[in-house]
């Protein structure tokens, strides 16, 4: 029994290693060039830590300019990556084993795609990774939002994930993976979805994947989620959990096995 507790131990005490190790790291990845990125030269134009810094709220700011700027300040603050091109751990798509190795476990061993290739729906994991796709950009839009007291929706069509927001007494679409502010809401858009396209255009987004925003509004398949917590709610509460569990976990298992050990050792000596 000795050698079950002292296994144990060594257990936790190799799992606590390895979150203080993942305190000296960063989420963000190597490598992020521009030759694996999907807007190339203007794609990742923001450092990390202006993106941090540039993703808090001016105060003379109306809801409308700040969501206009957090808009692009997410597109050009997150990188996009190709990412049908490479292995998810390649930018850390899959938590890192040093970063959650709970959330590590679950890309590698549950079979889940939600795991394999990860959202964070924790904004300052989500900024200092620094990697996403549309659902990336969009919870992160949404969640920033939030914590200014400026309702939105999550948006989803076939293909794309996008934000609606109340701006100023209206309702405005917000596209935070291409940096594009529209000048309407998802209603108007089902019906004149040939319209959205041109705004695009207008923005210079010309042949850069603005036809899958396009098809999937001209379906009229549209759902909304009440913000991060509703699109990906089991998730949602797993990631924070998860986040108290990798060190909770190794300290209930190296107090518990120096308590048995001790107790062992006591009965030993009488």
């Amino acid at each position: 029994m000795r050698g079950i507790y002292t296994v144990t131990l060594l257990l936790g005490a190799v799992l606590l290693a390895i979150n203080v190790y993942g305190l000296t790291k960063s989420l963000r990845p190597e490598g992020l060039t521009p030759e694996v990125l999907r807007f190339s030269q203007n794609d990742l134009t923001l450092s990390k830590d202006a993106f941090i810094a540039s993703s808090s709220r001016i105060s003379t700011e109306t809801d409308f300019q700040y969501a206009t700027r957090l808009t692009h300040v997410i597109s050009n603050g997150m990188a996009h990556v190709h990412w049908e091109r490479f292995n998810p751990s390649q930018y850390n798509q899959t938590i890192p084993i040093w970063e959650n190795y709970i959330l590590y476990l679950m890309g590698k061993f549950s079979g889940i795609p939600e795991f394999e290739r990860y959202h964070f729906t924790i904004p300052e994991k989500s900024m200092e990774r620094g990697v996403g796709l549309c659902g990336d950009a969009s919870m992160l839009l949404s969640e920033l939002l939030m914590r200014e007291d400026i309702h939105n929706s999550i948006v989803t069509v076939p293909g794309h994930v996008m934000v609606e927001a109340l701006l100023d007494g209206r309702e405005v679409l917000l596209d935070p993976d291409f940096g594009v502010v529209l000048d309407y809401d998802v209603s108007t858009y089902i019906q004149n979805a040939d319209e959205l396209e041109k705004e695009y255009n207008q923005k210079g987004f010309i042949g850069n994947g603005e036809d899958v925003v396009k098809n999937g509004m001209k379906t009229g398949d549209v759902l909304y989620w009440d913000g991060s917590r509703h699109f990906v709610q089991k998730k949602y509460y797993f990631e924070r959990v998860s986040y108290v569990l990798i060190w909770l976990l190794p300290i209930l298992i190296c107090a518990t096995s120096l308590i048995l050990l001790n107790i062992k050792h006591k009965k030993k000596d009488d």
